[in-house]
């Protein structure tokens, strides 16, 4: 039976999944392909679905900060099911859009996802193609202003086939490209190779945007950042209820006892009470004080998950960093 066979459909209220009034250039109700690879958004409960929590707030604000005029193009690595460029297409008003992804069929029906999903008359060129990061779309020497990355931490583990048993937006094949040890540690070995690949591929003054799951310290992530040859800001700072925490609280886990880490969770109370009222850009300003303020409330993975047993809601804090390139000095 074919990977094909197995997708299914899903509709999405634009306004509310955006938190918008009303979509101007993508439809009223979003009707997408979930390929059976591709990993399904988690409309039911939006503050653990990953575009509406962390991309789209980020679009709005760069959207004040950059112009309609600085977003014409907008590539996203590890696309999924296409929101995260209809998302682009709507709060920053892209005319142009590059999508990739692990699986063919998964960026096959993202790019059918964004045309389908257009308002009469609205014009996106599409680019698209399968394959590693953004290697895909390098030979058409394509460039772009944004490129999103939205990339899974967890190496995959020993006798797993990323083919049969994964999504390709949950684990990833170990990488031997050379990178600085302290990615490696800290399981970040697909976000700097994202950003290194991504060098060559943006328009001038153009930008990376990438948003992490920060279960580990802000420090790290923008010293990775600066490793690739970024210079990195934090543009907003929030936090999300950890989706399939079971498989993916669990995995850290096993990690952290093979001496990675350690990573961060929270209680959902806990970032609830720290985030309330914060605007996701006042909150990105003030990231690193509202990390040393959840200082005491943190758990291991281990403490997390055992916390997961007992029946508490655990998530984790999220970062967006804005990355431009640093010119040799």
């Amino acid at each position: 039976m074919t990977a094909q066979s197995h997708e299914t459909h899903l509709e999405v209220e634009t306004s509310v999944y955006l938190d918008i009034a009303a979509p101007r250039h993508i439809s009223d109700r979003l009707d997408l392909i979930v390929a059976a690879r591709a990993f399904r958004p988690q409309i039911d409960d939006l503050q653990s679905d990953w575009v509406a929590t962390v991309a789209a707030p980020a679009f709005k604000i760069l959207h004040g900060r950059r112009g309609a005029a600085a977003c014409r193009s907008f590539c996203a690595i590890g696309t999924g099911v296409g929101l995260d460029a209809l998302a682009a297409i709507e709060l920053l008003g892209v005319e142009r859009v590059g999508l990739t992804d692990l699986f063919d069929e998964v960026v096959q029906s993202a790019a059918a996802n964004v045309r389908r999903n257009l308002r009469p008359g609205r014009a996106v060129t599409i680019e698209f193609g399968a394959g590693d990061l953004l290697r895909p779309l390098q030979p058409s020497g394509a460039k772009f202003d944004l490129i999103l990355e939205n990339l899974p931490n967890l190496p995959l583990a020993e006798g797993q086939d990323l083919g049969r048993e994964r999504t390709s937006a949950s684990f990833v094949p170990e990488r031997t490209e050379a990178v600085p040890p302290f990615v490696r540690d800290w399981l970040l070995v697909l976000h700097y190779l994202a950003l290194v690949q991504a060098r060559e591929m943006l328009t001038e003054g153009g930008a990376v945007v990438a948003t992490l799951g920060a279960r580990l310290p802000l420090a790290i992530l923008k010293r990775m950042a600066e490793a690739a040859g970024y210079q990195p800001t934090i543009l907003t700072y929030g936090w999300k209820v950890q989706g399939v925490a079971e498989e993916v609280i669990g995995a850290y886990a096993a990690w952290e006892r093979k001496g990675f880490g350690p990573f961060s969770f929270y209680p959902v109370a806990v970032l609830e009470d720290a985030f309330a009222g914060l605007d996701p850009a006042v909150a990105g300003e003030r990231a690193e004080a509202i990390e040393r303020d959840l200082a005491p409330h943190r758990l291991d993975s281990v403490a997390a998950w055992e916390a997961l047993t007992r029946g508490e809601r655990i998530g984790h804090t999220v970062a967006v960093l804005y990355a431009t390139w640093r010119a040799a000095e």
